[in-house]
């Protein structure tokens, strides 16, 4: 069994990424947990050359239907190319039919000697000093068992918000190192499943999309996702995360939920 998340071949503009079993995610084991196709869009679009230092500083991706886990072609294309940002797509296709299409917003990088620090400093724990859980007791979750995770409250099987230390331990891609937006785009499509308000087994909230903003690249292989959920009773519904690693608080994250009982 290979021991990554996705096998890709090619290069871009048209890239072919078999997934593995680890991919499937919580709702049905033949479908991808979001995380895997999020993480999937961050490495194809640093796969792009820019013209100069760049990193992603939001990630925009439309779940457009379930991702099944097996072959999809990954195609990229500039939207938009200058010398302080770029604009890149990434599209994702199962069997010829589109599944996923994401924007990816690069921005040039600098060193900048500013007057102070303006990031807001961490404010839970070290995982150090966290008790371990799991993405779900029971779960078929494969993707959650690529993780690390220890809890600083609440979690997958505690009702409300809740903030969890992820550690992604297997790569995403076979045979690459896993980048810092790449961690940050798969641990951000937890946020529904750590701040559930219903209980798993009466009811379902997938996500439609997943926004992952930047401030600052992450650092180190740590990352913490302080979450919570809102619901409407027209079905609708909003997971928010702030996203932290040891050195404090780097960006944010949200997802749109559909909620509808089993």
């Amino acid at each position: 069994m290979t021991d990554a998340v996705f096998e890709v071949s090619g290069a871009p503009p048209h890239m072919i990424a078999r997934a593995t079993e680890w991919a499937a995610g919580p709702w049905n084991p033949g479908m991808m947990h979001g995380g895997a196709p999020s993480a999937l869009v961050a490495w194809a679009a640093e796969q792009v050359e820019a013209p100069g230092p760049m990193r992603i500083a939001r990630l925009t991706i439309d779940l457009l239907r379930p991702v099944p886990v097996g072959g999809l072609g990954v195609e990229t294309e500039v939207l938009r190319q200058g010398r302080k940002i770029q604009l890149v797509q990434v599209r994702l296709t199962a069997g010829g039919v589109e599944v996923t299409r994401a924007q990816v917003l690069k921005v040039r990088t600098a060193e900048l000697d500013l007057p102070g620090d303006y990031l807001p400093a961490l404010d839970a724990p070290p995982p150090s000093e966290c008790g371990v859980t799991s993405s779900r007791p029971g779960s078929i979750n494969k993707f959650g068992d690529n993780f690390e995770m220890r809890r600083v409250r609440g979690g997958f099987e505690v009702p409300g918000p809740g903030a969890v230390w992820f550690r992604q331990h297997r790569p995403t891609v076979l045979g690459q190192a896993i980048s810092p937006a790449m961690r940050a785009a798969a641990v951000a499509d937890f946020t529904n499943g750590i701040s559930s308000i219903l209980p798993f087994d009466a009811w379902t909230f997938i996500n439609g999309d997943l926004t992952v903003s930047f401030a600052r690249a992450p650092r180190g292989e740590w990352i913490l996702s302080n979450a919570e959920s809102w619901i409407s009773p027209d079905g609708a519904g909003l997971a928010i995360t702030r996203l932290a690693d040891l050195d404090g608080y780097f960006g944010s994250a949200t997802q749109s939920l559909v909620i509808e009982p089993r």
